[in-house]
């Protein structure tokens, strides 16, 4: 537990300054999370240098966050945790992803459109610029490189 509070608030502290304020994953109640068993990791040699919360709907998944400790940014991990999530979701029986982001992390807007992700609108939710994504499942289009 103590890992995944540490990853998170490595991951996401680079955001604060451009944000005004703390992200909202930095806030959030991990060990409640993994207690419910909506946290994955991703590790290296025994380290944790990944991490998502994952959230089923009715209808999607949501992905709730994603981070990647900054040493481990480029490797593939996050993609790793979105191939997961997709996986998940169809075990779930659901066809969609779906997640949002803030609009001051503009290298995670880049990131999900590279991976075929679909922006659906952008607004303010809980005093955040946000824009949100989908991508549905059983997509064969995702680019893969």
């Amino acid at each position: 537990m103590p890992a995944v509070d540490t990853l998170v608030e490595e991951a996401f502290a680079p955001y604060v300054i451009r944000i005004g304020r703390r992200p909202a994953p930095m806030d959030a109640d991990h060990a409640a999370d993994v207690a419910d068993g909506t946290v994955w990791v991703a590790t290296r040699a025994d380290a944790v240098v990944g991490c998502t919360r994952l959230l089923a709907g009715a209808d999607h998944v949501q992905v709730e966050d994603v981070a990647v400790a900054r040493a481990e940014r480029g490797r593939g991990i996050g993609r790793l945790l979105l191939d997961h999530a997709r996986e998940w979701a169809r075990e779930q029986g659901c066809a969609e992803l779906r997640l949002y982001t803030n609009a001051a992390m503009t290298d995670n807007l880049t990131f999900y459109r590279h991976l075929g992700w679909t922006e659906t609108h952008r607004g303010d939710q809980d005093g955040y610029s946000r824009d949100f994504y989908r991508l549905r499942v059983d997509a064969t289009d995702s680019p893969r490189t």
